[in-house]
């Protein structure tokens, strides 16, 4: 796959895997429960296409920890946080780290699926605009940091992909009305 010499992953590269995959573990959650839930076939082909790209770049990036020999967990986004002082991750504590990433509370998820009709279509689109947002710090900083062609690859794509679902996203809610 790196051809025979590998480039050797840095903090950058390992946190991100990593942290991605919680990311789109999550991500990849409130799609399913949506594409279950929602009428709308625009909303339903979205959901799919999120669950299953995220679902198939969460595989590769847990490959990648195991050919560089890594754990799979770590110190979540403390890999963004630089010897310059420049804190990519927003802060320090659990809520700072998870409002950085983007993440759904567990009450958020809980709502998410006890939501029906439009109201669960409008939330799960304010959600995942957040969530797509999050995953872009994530990306710009491995793309500042990273090391390993193949990770700055994802992540370029990773970027372009989720900016235009956040169009997309955007777009559906002023169709739908959403307010919020």
């Amino acid at each position: 796959m790196f051809g025979n010499a590998a480039p050797t992953p840095n903090a950058a590269d390992a946190g991100f895997a990593r942290d991605m995959q919680t990311h789109h573990a999550q991500a990849v959650e409130m799609a399913m429960t949506i594409h279950r839930g929602t009428a709308d076939e625009q909303i339903r082909a979205l959901s799919y296409d999120i669950a299953t790209g995220q679902a198939a770049q969460r595989g590769e990036m847990f490959d990648w920890l195991v050919q560089w020999g890594l754990p799979q967990t770590g110190d979540t986004m403390a890999w963004m946080s630089g010897p310059d002082g420049h804190d990519h991750a927003g802060g320090t504590g659990e809520q700072a780290v998870l409002a950085a990433m983007g993440m759904a509370s567990a009450a958020e998820l809980a709502e998410l699926d006890a939501a029906t009709g439009m109201a669960a279509d409008c939330l799960f689109l304010d959600l995942m605009i957040r969530h797509h947002a999050g995953a872009l710090t994530m990306t710009e900083a491995v793309l500042e940091r990273g090391s390993v062609p193949r990770v700055l690859q994802v992540a370029q794509t990773m970027q372009t992909n989720q900016g235009a679902e956040i169009d997309a996203m955007e777009s559906i809610r002023e169709r739908l009305g959403c307010t919020g």
